[in-house]
């Protein structure tokens, strides 16, 4: 239902909620389900820096608060998806994020995003995928294959191939409720530094630069968060337990 001053309702699981903005209708193209589902829409929101031209979301999801601020209702609240950085990787990163984020920015641990904002109605059938998708899955090999400039930040950039694959049997299985962003095939890569200056990230940049080495490890699994406006909430963790 749309009203006169262009919000609609999507489900009844919004109840009383406040109305989403900006909703997009997508194709009915979605493995297993009936007609085309409304998600809130990424293009112009969020406070992504600049990769090429192009917005990219690290700490913050792209979707913002109405009027009334974020919903507490895990219906509404947007899901992120990210994957399992084993501990050697995770500590490393946790370090340098440590040492160069401004300090009142770093709220979050080091994590490497594969959906930025699902919609919160797809909960369980979240759970259910990453679940079935973890359990027939071997740890997937991946590689820090260098440093990426983020503009205001730095971060780096992940070589994987077979996380990809994955990510791309996510988003078939949920054609028509993905934002913009979502519906491109990301950049991998992990965040140490971020809304900073230029001159700032630069000088990271060069410093880590110089003394980079290519790095292999394997991804241990899958997560999922809830976004309600602050630091993500935890909504499952599914470890990767298959053979290779």
């Amino acid at each position: 239902m749309i009203r006169q001053d262009g919000c609609e309702r999507i489900g009844p699981a919004y109840g009383a909620q406040p109305c989403v903005r900006g909703l997009e209708r997508r194709s009915s193209k979605t493995i297993g389900q009936g007609p085309a589902r409304a998600v809130p829409g990424s293009k112009g929101e969020g406070a992504g820096d600049k990769l090429h031209g192009k917005s990219i979301a690290d700490d913050v999801p792209m979707p913002r608060p109405g009027p009334q601020g974020w919903a507490v209702s895990a219906a509404v609240a947007p899901l992120i998806v990210t994957a399992t950085l084993p501990s050697p990787v995770q500590g490393w990163a946790e370090g340098l994020r440590r040492a160069h984020f401004p300090p009142d920015r770093n709220v979050l641990a080091a994590h490497v995003t594969l959906f930025h904002a699902l919609p919160g109605f797809v909960l369980d059938e979240a759970r259910g995928l990453l679940a079935a998708l973890a359990k027939d899955s071997a740890p997937i090999e991946a590689q820090i294959e260098r440093v990426m400039d983020l503009g205001r930040g730095t971060a780096f950039a992940i070589a994987s191939p077979k996380m990809l694959d994955m990510r791309a049997m996510i988003a078939e299985h949920f054609h028509g409720l993905l934002t913009q962003q979502d519906q491109q095939r990301p950049r991998l890569h992990v965040t140490v530094q971020n809304k900073v200056t230029t001159v700032e990230a630069r000088a990271l940049q060069a410093t880590l630069g110089s003394a980079f080495q290519r790095r292999e490890f394997t991804f241990a699994g899958l997560e999922l968060h809830h976004y309600r406006g602050g630091p993500w909430e935890a909504a499952g963790v599914w470890r990767f337990r298959g053979r290779g």
